[in-house]
């Protein structure tokens, strides 16, 4: 079925290069937009991404390599974005072609500062795009894996089941298993606050607590987040899934988790701006942080782990002095 339908990657960096690759294995050609010319000229003469993802060669004959937004976007049927929610409004804003008969992949973790949307309904919202054209890309799955080609599950969610299995059919492969699920708003939210836990147990780590410590925190962390996504989308759904508790587990606990080191950097005592200076990747959790804090203000769901980061990152409060208060309130 996939066959005949064509895949756009929109984005340059580590998870769009594992799509990349990914596509590669199913399909003879995708087409694959990044901002970053030089970055193009480098794939097109040495065959991977100086930047990310190094250690990936690619057949470039199966890569339709553009710096032109509009021409994956016409390109393509199924187009997976994959650029951090922060510049996603920013490159929307340069399209002249319409989405309106495209199919729409958000393989992004965040919320779009914007809108402060999930990705998915920003596109509903935004632009009108039907939510049964709409679908999301989960882990547990870091790209980095991808590269070592370490088995790795994804998981598929999207309202019109015959494009997550189409979509879950083309990025399978000998060290990638890929389901599907109906649960679009919730898999994408808990793809949205797993960031915001992983900082948490980074700065436990950067404090000086222990792996006791951070299970409690990482047990605590996976109620709040079905409190918080019950509240958003009321729907049945098994919080213990990989899409929701094995997405988080491995963002709190890999090295390869940006948004861990984020907050290992805070606990040691960098500032939010010095961290982020610091790190060459964008650490969606801190967005996503604001988002969800403000978000919650209105649902009122019990979010300490939520509200202790909120505090540390944009009211400046001692991490120390609010971790300490927070271990009171976990069990």
């Amino acid at each position: 079925m996939s066959e005949n339908l064509k895949f756009a990657v929109i984005g340059g960096g580590s998870w769009a290069t594992a799509i990349a690759k990914m596509l590669c294995v199913n399909l003879s050609e995708i087409a694959w937009y990044m901002r970053n010319d030089a970055a193009i000229e480098h794939i097109q003469k040495y065959k991977h991404n100086p930047n990310y993802l190094s250690s990936v060669e690619f057949d470039t004959k199966k890569l339709k390599l553009t710096n032109n937004i509009n021409e994956a976007v016409e390109y393509a049927d199924y187009i997976i974005f994959a650029i951090p929610s922060a510049f996603l409004d920013t490159e929307l804003k340069n399209l002249t072609v319409s989405l309106s008969d495209k199919i729409i992949f958000s393989a992004i973790k965040g919320i779009v500062p914007e809108t402060s949307l999930i990705v998915g309904e920003h596109f509903h919202i935004q632009y009108d795009i039907p939510y049964y054209n709409i679908g999301v890309i989960t882990g547990p799955c870091h790209a980095e894996e991808v590269a070592l080609e370490r088995l790795s599950y994804l998981t598929i969610a999207c309202g019109d089941p015959n494009k997550a299995k189409t979509v879950a059919k083309t990025l399978s492969g000998n060290y990638i298993k890929a389901k599907i699920s109906d649960d679009i708003i919730g898999t994408e939210y808990a793809a949205m606050l797993k960031n915001i836990y992983a900082i948490a147990a980074g700065i436990a780590h950067g404090l000086g607590y222990g792996d006791n410590f951070q299970s409690v925190m990482m047990s605590n962390g996976i109620r709040e987040m079905k409190k918080f996504i019950r509240k958003v989308h009321k729907m049945k759904r098994n919080i213990n899934d990989s899409a929701y508790l094995g997405d988080l587990l491995v963002t709190g606990y890999s090295v390869f988790s940006r948004n861990r080191m984020f907050g290992n950097m805070i606990g040691k005592g960098y500032t939010v701006k010095s961290a982020m200076m610091e790190m060459s990747m964008v650490a969606e959790g801190y967005y996503a942080t604001k988002s969800a804090y403000k978000l919650n203000q209105g649902y009122g769901a019990k979010t300490p782990i939520i509200d202790a980061v909120y505090s540390i990152l944009y009211e400046g409060k001692d991490a120390k002095s609010v971790f300490k208060k927070l271990t009171e309130s976990l069990d």
